[in-house]
């Protein structure tokens, strides 16, 4: 389904995956995780 917004983002599957691995990894800072999470919420549905 297209996006109806003007502005609409998408992650790619590859983005997606490296945002993950942030996720899971317990080295990474809150600030790392959080732009991590921000990217993860634009992956199309």
């Amino acid at each position: 389904m297209a996006c109806k917004r003007k502005n609409c983002a998408h992650t790619s599957s590859t983005v997606a995956s490296k945002a993950s691995k942030v996720l899971r990894d317990g080295r990474t800072s809150s600030a790392s995780k959080s732009a991590a999470g921000s990217a993860l919420r634009q992956k199309r549905k």
